[in-house]
């Protein structure tokens, strides 16, 4: 079941309540601007499309049922088929400077700790690009973004089990593309 606030939220949003709207919004715009800024290389770009999503969450909101997945599997959802829209309609493949992203979960000022995050960066992105795609998917959204195995699988349409495995997959393959960077 939906965790009972964001379920009550959710009621009363559907009832027409703009201050359930807004706690929604509050309580889930940053972890689905860090995933969209995951996948996306412009800042501008990522606060456009988050904004999106929440916008056809609000537009979808009336046939929306709860069910065992989380509300913010449904998010996430919403955001995955947005950002693969806005890149068919691009008609470009999706690159994900990853290094970009810790503009978003803060900054270091100490110069050669900010170098030596940016290099790590760097490598990780690198590697990242090597593994498989649902495998990359599945690690972003554990690590950077912070799901929960079920959500992720509800996020995905996949079962918890699969998760593990590609999660699992995912990170060993991950390894093996880092050792070969060496």
């Amino acid at each position: 079941m939906l965790e009972p606030r964001d379920a009550e939220l959710v009621a009363r949003a559907q009832r027409g309540d703009v201050n359930a709207v807004g706690q929604l919004y509050d309580r889930h715009q940053a972890r689905i601007f860090r995933y969209v800024r995951s996948r996306v290389h412009d800042n501008q770009l990522a606060q456009d499309l988050t904004g999106e999503v929440f916008l056809r969450m609000v537009a979808a909101l009336p046939g929306y049922r709860i069910t065992r997945a989380p509300f913010a599997a449904w998010l996430y959802s919403i955001a995955r088929n947005l950002i693969a829209d806005h890149y068919r309609k691009e008609g470009g493949r999706m690159a994900v400077p990853i290094q970009e992203v810790q503009h978003v979960v803060g900054e270091e000022t100490d110069p050669a700790v900010v170098v030596e995050q940016q290099l790590t960066l760097e490598r990780v992105q690198r590697a990242l690009e090597q593994i498989d795609e649902t495998q990359r998917e599945v690690i972003r959204l554990r690590f950077l973004v912070g799901l929960s195995l079920r959500e992720v699988a509800e996020s995905l349409n996949k079962t918890v089990a699969a998760v593990k495995s590609l999660q699992h997959r995912g990170l060993l393959a991950l390894r093996a593309a880092l050792q070969q960077e060496v």
